[in-house]
């Protein structure tokens, strides 16, 4: 049985280093640990929050009223299926080493996704992605503890839900906990098709060129470091929770408006004549550079999409003031709203 205990700050648990006092908090080791602690709290009609590695989360200044039940299941199986390597990790594995095994045992699937601080238990919720990868692409099964039906159950990758860094989970956050998550890699010695541009240009091939599998890894970790994007306790910019904002997906109205107001603004072609811009390029030409600041907090110095902590001296009200101030300069001039990409526990921009 996990030990409850009670006052545990929760700043030393974000990669931000933000966040106050959990009401209780409990570190569940095994599955079994985790569903029986939210069990216990749902019957209880206590607030949960499930936190894993905390580099895709902005706790309040005022902490959180309830149960904080931090993920540390371990565990990692592997099995073969025809062509396919199944692997198979527990919520509480760190998704940048597996990424390193397997690009270590020679799996491809997963090597552009180098680098991505959290556990493997929110990949997932978030369909995290980079670098023309994303996980909904290899994930065939996800284990799940039920909070509504009260059962332990697979969900195949039809069910999940999977959309532009969205989920079922991520739509219903409070119905599933994430237990376990199936990927299926492919044998080989090769990447799979480099699908974006700058790491292309960084390998030195034509999209989708395949390149050996730790090439890829490396010129991916090359270019997260280059942006502040892996996390160095010796760089203050990477005290964030990554990418603040999501990169809008816009209509073809929408579209047309930007064109009116930025012509031959950055894009990339979505189905149904959607169009997908990047956040960064509106931000830049919002007026909001590199380093900006704004007391304590500030956009990144070398990633216009991450608001960090550098000296971790600020509050969260400090970083959400800011993270408005983006949005909001952002909307005037060119009539898009940006969306937090980070979960907010309890707050709103």
């Amino acid at each position: 049985m996990a030990k409850r205990l009670t006052g545990v700050r929760l700043a030393p648990y974000t990669t931000l280093g933000l966040g106050g006092t959990a009401r209780a908090f409990v570190e569940a080791g095994t599955a079994d640990e985790l569903v029986d602690a939210v069990r216990e709290a749902d019957a209880a009609g206590e607030p949960v929050l499930v936190l894993g590695g905390g580099s895709n989360i902005v706790v309040p200044d005022e902490g959180f009223d309830g149960l904080v039940v931090r993920v540390a299941s371990r565990g990692v199986s592997v099995e073969r299926d025809g062509e396919r390597v199944l692997v198979t990790a527990e919520s509480g594995e760190e998704w940048e080493a597996l990424v390193a095994r397997s690009v270590a045992e020679g799996w491809s699937g997963i090597e552009c996704l180098s680098g991505i601080p959290g556990l493997v238990g929110s990949t997932p919720i978030q369909n995290v992605g980079a670098y023309g990868q994303e996980v909904s692409q290899t994930i065939t099964r996800v284990r799940v503890f039920d909070r509504r039906t009260g059962e332990v159950r697979d969900l195949d990758a039809a069910e999940c839900g999977f959309g532009y860094r969205h989920s079922v989970f991520k739509a219903d956050p409070a119905r599933y906990l994430v237990l376990a998550v199936t990927y299926a890699l492919r044998p080989g010695p090769l990447s799979g098709p480099i699908g974006y541009r700058e790491l292309a240009v960084r390998l030195g091939v034509e999209l989708g060129e395949r390149v050996p599998l730790a090439d890829a890894r490396a010129a991916v970790l090359e270019l997260r470091a280059a942006k502040g994007m892996v996390l160095d306790p010796r760089d203050p910019d990477t005290r964030s929770a990554g990418s603040f904002f999501t990169n809008p997906v816009l209509s073809p109205e929408q579209a047309a408006e930007l064109e009116r107001r930025a012509a031959g603004f950055p894009r990339w072609d979505m189905p149904d004549g959607a169009v997908k811009v990047p956040a960064a390029w509106l931000i830049e030409q919002a007026g909001f550079f590199k380093g900006y600041a704004r007391g304590s907090v500030r956009i990144s110095t070398k990633h216009t999409l991450a608001l960090t902590n550098p000296d971790l001296a600020a509050t969260t009200a400090d970083l959400l003031a800011l993270a408005r101030e983006v949005r909001d300069g952002v909307a005037e001039k060119f009539g898009i709203v940006l969306v937090n990409e980070p979960v907010l526990v309890g707050l709103t921009l």
